[in-house]
């Protein structure tokens, strides 16, 4: 596909994209509330796909597919991990509306800070944020720069299609913040889903005679990629490692337990997270068979994050579906991107700068915020130029890290006992379980970090809290005004 072509389509994607931004604007005030929560007043529509958007991103078109295209059937079992993990936002999310709303919070750091009464949690888990959410910004990147280099056969190159991702995230972040955010993820989630489903559908009735003549050449020449553990790259222990990190996803990565915030009312919230379901089940089913059809179109690649790309650049996908299907996923990806951004800037305004100068002013708290979303982008950028590892697997080892939060969350609403200390020393002790085992490669008993890290976590938290003295006040107060009001609305 000639270069001209892609760049028409972005340039076409970008304007529609500043428009929807500009738009979003409104009567937008100049509060940090505003900027980092859309003053908590979506509703379920626009939260669904928000989520949606921020949630599935360049890892699942290329990601997932190319997981599928290597792994096979098994792939599809740990995706759906995922969205079974969903039943915690429909837990949790009741719980962080009502006490973000009574109290203010912007992060979910300065939540848990609150509630444990230790700013260190905050500031702590901050940093953690930002270690590992830069590879998975990255992964964004990462597979945009693929795409593009892929369906123009090379005339576009990988650092030019992660630069264009990186300037339009940055962008949108700065508009009007939550409100330019979530309304392009809005209209990025539309595109992704149509454009992907149309592919699919096009590519398995065209090339391959319908659904009937795809599964039955699946079973003629790939029958091992149908079964479980497939064709080698999963076993027990790979399964476990990339599943546990994505059960808990939603409430351990902060740019989407942020997205509990802002719904403008208990039933927003709820469909927010009835439509992510829908959406993720349609979306997740599409992304697998996507891999599987580059499995039979194009058998052999060797880096099968190119799986995607060469089935949109082949021979059985017109043009301009095509182009339609990059946008799907560049906007996929950017969408993710620039929430990501925005999370960690408001964790680092938040939770950083505000703790280190307390008497700052909301207007310097929210410019700090706005300098932070560049430095990211930066980071990011060189991250992903780097090409490090499948994009699937990239993906998972940054929830990986994140899951060191998950003690702490659930002591917070659920343990009158957890203390500060407890939950300090269980994310050093996570942190640093996650970083050696990855880095150094370390297995034990078969297993590796996910599980080890996650035992590590809970462990810690449970026997320092016990032997430390818990925040008898904070808690009281957070926990009995939440008991409260989840009785008086029957969600307890």
């Amino acid at each position: 596909m000639p270069a001209s072509w892609v760049y028409t389509a972005i340039a076409i994607y970008i304007i529609m994209g500043f428009a929807v931004a500009y738009t979003s604007r409104g009567t937008m005030t100049r509060s940090v509330t505003d900027f980092f929560l859309a003053n908590r007043t979506i509703g379920s529509f626009v939260g669904a796909l928000t989520y949606s958007a921020t949630t599935y991103s360049a890892f699942m078109m290329v990601g997932l597919a190319g997981l599928v295209y290597k792994g096979g059937v098994g792939a599809l079992g740990f995706e759906l991990i995922y969205l079974s993990g969903l039943v915690l936002a429909a837990f949790f999310g009741p719980r962080f509306w009502l006490v973000g709303k009574k109290f203010n919070y912007v992060s979910p750091n300065e939540m848990l800070a609150d509630r444990y009464d230790n700013r260190w949690i905050a500031i702590l888990f901050t940093i953690a944020s930002v270690i590992f959410l830069i590879p998975y910004s990255a992964v964004q990147l990462m597979g945009i720069g693929y795409l593009m280099e892929g369906l123009s056969k090379g005339a576009i190159p990988f650092v030019v299609g992660v630069g264009i991702a990186t300037i339009l995230a940055v962008a949108w972040a700065w508009i009007a913040g939550m409100r330019s955010v979530a309304w392009t993820d809005s209209l990025q989630a539309l595109i992704m889903i149509v454009a992907a489903t149309m592919i699919l559908l096009f590519v398995v009735s065209g090339a391959m005679g319908g659904f009937g003549g795809f599964f039955g050449t699946l079973e003629a020449k790939y029958a091992k990629d149908l079964t479980v553990p497939g064709p080698g790259f999963f076993s027990w222990g790979t399964f476990l490692g990339l599943t546990i990190p994505w059960f808990f996803f939603c409430i351990s990565n902060p740019q989407v337990s942020q997205r509990l915030f802002i719904s403008r009312s208990m039933g927003s919230l709820r469909g927010m997270v009835r439509g992510f379901l829908v959406f993720g089940f349609i979306y997740t089913l599409v992304s697998v068979l996507w891999g599987f059809a580059a499995k039979v179109i194009e058998p052999g690649l060797k880096n099968a994050d190119l799986a995607t790309p060469t089935l949109l650049a082949s021979q059985y996908v017109p043009p301009v579906l095509a182009l339609i299907a990059m946008i799907g996923i560049t906007a996929a990806a950017i969408s993710t991107l620039d929430s990501i951004m925005l999370t960690l800037s408001s964790m680092v305004a938040r939770d950083l700068y505000r703790n280190i100068n307390p008497q700052a002013s909301e207007e310097s708290e929210l410019l700090f915020g706005k300098f932070v979303i560049p430095v990211i982008a930066v980071l990011a950028f060189f991250f992903a130029l780097q090409k490090f590892g499948l994009i699937a697997v990239l993906s998972v080892a940054s929830s990986l890290g994140l899951m060191v939060i998950v003690p702490t969350i659930f002591g917070a609403f659920f343990w009158r006992r957890a203390t500060a200390a407890g939950s300090i020393a269980s994310i050093l002790a996570g942190s640093f379980t996650a970083l050696y085992m990855q880095f150094a490669r370390v297995t034990v008993w078969g297993h590796g970090p996910a599980i080890w890290t996650l035992l590590a976590t809970a462990v810690v938290f449970v026997v320092v809290s016990l032997v430390t003295k818990p925040p008898v006040e904070k808690a009281e107060a957070f926990l009995g005004y939440l008991e409260k009001e989840l009785r008086a609305k029957n969600a307890l």
